[in-house]
Formats: structure tokens, sequence, C-alpha cells
């Protein structure tokens, strides 16, 4: 007679995801005098940290999105950031030809990597936050002991300037694009080419990170693109399409927050928003008034800091509202 009742102990399907949120502004950040290259939040999610030609690494505070401290000594424009784990330091890449870690608690560098011969465009740090690894102009990627503050590889990596690099989760693997149109894989241990992802002249990979399962890889090219790689098997997944980037190096990422969405920012002057696994375009968000370089997500928050160039100078944040 109770038969009916043996559904109760099927496995349910998961629930589906929760219907989404548009973003909205919230914050424009005005404080840098020139254009804003690099946004970062700490991996604490206290922080935020922004780069700018103006020479300048700004520290905010998250919660309340008001300056904390403008961090000075560079002599040229700074293009990249990156947190330590454990968010107590930041790296900053200059168009000097170094690179400074700073001590986000006191304010102050405390060390300055210098071996580079050109411009240093981009940066990372390693999960346990001993190694840093640079990209340059000079077409290397190097990689730094950070308590020496010395070179533990100098990788002749690609034959045009380095775009991006970064390390996966567990600090073992390196990701490089260039402008040579390539995208490589390398063993932080030995500095060796593991795999050649993309090997194509045109055109150029102006951005690649590693997604944060460590799994998948994403490339964004010079011609209005961007992929999600499976690495392991060298195939792309996904494409996302809708925003325009045939000039400049836009910093794309993950969220994971509320959805699993991709971000990026735009030559329109917009940041577009898509779901991942859809690949479809959930939101496009305007008000800035040039190109959109840097987008970074908030690591427990549903917030996006967005970064605008010489004809912008600001950083606008930007919050979905609870679904609850």
């Amino acid at each position: 007679m109770g038969s009916n009742n043996n559904n109760n102990n099927t496995t349910q399907p998961p629930p589906p995801p929760p219907p989404y949120a548009p973003y909205q502004l919230v914050k424009t950040l005005t404080d840098h005098q020139s254009a804003v290259s690099c946004v970062k939040f700490a991996n604490n999610g206290k922080l935020l940290a922004s780069a700018s030609l103006d020479k300048t690494v700004i520290l905010w505070n998250a919660q309340t999105l008001t300056l904390i401290s403008k961090l000075t000594g560079h002599t040229e424009g700074v293009s990249d950031l990156a947190w330590s784990y454990d968010s107590h330091y930041i790296c900053s890449a200059s168009d000097d030809k170094t690179l400074r870690i700073w001590d986000a608690r006191n304010y102050e560098c405390v060390k300055t990597l210098r071996g580079h011969t050109d411009v240093v465009f981009c940066v990372s740090f390693s999960v346990h936050s001993n190694l840093i690894v640079s990209g340059s102009f000079d077409e290397t990627v190097r990689v730094w002991d950070v308590k020496t503050g010395k070179s533990v590889h100098v990788i002749r990596a690609h034959s045009l300037p380095v775009t991006s690099v970064h390390f996966n989760r567990d600090g073992s693997l390196i990701v490089s694009g260039s402008h040579d149109g390539s995208c490589k894989i390398w063993d932080t241990v030995t500095g060796t080419c593991l795999k050649t992802l993309i090997d194509d002249k045109v055109p150029a990979v102006s951005f690649t990170k590693f997604s944060p399962n460590g799994r998948f890889i994403l490339v964004a090219t010079l011609d209005d693109n961007l992929k999600l790689w499976n690495y392991s098997t060298g195939k792309f997944l996904k494409i996302y399409t809708g925003h325009v980037n045939k000039t400049y190096c836009i910093t794309p990422t993950f969220s994971v927050t509320n959805g699993k969405y991709i971000v990026s920012g735009s030559e329109d002057h917009c940041v577009y928003i898509w779901d991942l696994q859809g690949k479809n375009l959930l939101q496009k968000l305007e008000g800035h008034t040039d190109t959109v370089i840097s987008v970074n997500c908030h690591p427990n928050d549903n917030m996006i800091a967005s970064a605008g160039l010489i004809g912008d100078r600001t950083i606008k944040i930007w919050v979905q509202p609870s679904s609850e």
C-alpha cells in the first residue's frame, strides 16, 4: 500500500541555478590621474588594489569603497597587480622594468625585483606566495623567489611581448600568452615548456589565465574572441563573443560567487557578463567613457570592479542584489 512513498527516497535532481539578477553601479572611484590599468580584490575580500599609468597603486577598503593608501615609488606607469594568497602583499609590474612587492598592512615597498630589460606587463603570485611569475616586452617569462627577490628561471618564452602570465591553483604550472599568437604551459619547477596550446601568428593572444578549478584556460585574442580551453586535451570548449577587443590587452575573469560567469571589459566602454556554461550574454554594463581594460570579481560577494583607460580614469563598482 505504501509503495507510492518510495519516491521520497530517490535522488533529487540538483536545484536550478538562481535567476540572473542584473548588476547595478554603486560607486565610481576617481582618484587616479591617468588610465587605470588594473583592479584586483585581495583574496580575503577586504581590500581592492588598483594600478594606473599615473605610476601609483591605490589600496581601497573593499567594504566602504574608500581610499586607504596611495603607494608611490615606480618611475613609470603600472600595468598589472597580483595579491599574495594571504592578502598581506601585493606585487606591481611597471613600465620602469621593475616589479615591486608592497606590504599591504603598512603600505611600504619591501622589495624591488630587477632583471627584465623592457616594460614588465604582467604578474602572478603562486598559491604558496613563495614565487612570483612575470612577463615582459623583453619576450621573457621570469620566475622569482619572493624571499630573495632573485630570478629562479629566465624563460625565453615568446618571440613578441608577453601579455599575460598566471599560475594554476597548486602552483605547479604557469600559462603565458603573447602578441606572437601563442599560448604556452610551463612547468614551474623546471621552467620547461610542457605544451603549446595555441600557436598562430594571428590573432595575438592578449590574455590568458587558469580557471578557478585549474582544469581550463581562458584565452582572449585580438579578434573579439574569448575562448575556454581544456588544456589537457588542447581543445577549446566554449567561445564568448559580443564584446569589442582588437587593440588592447583586456583582462577578463571568472565570477563564481552566484552563478558561474565570464566577465570582460570591452573597447566599446562596456563590461560584458556571459553565462559560463551556456555562453549566452547575460548583461552589458554601461557607464565608462573609455575602453574597460580590467575587470575583477570579489572572492565572496557579488561585486565587480572595472577600470577605464585615459578618457575615463575611473574605477566603477557594480553589485548584484542578493536574490534572498
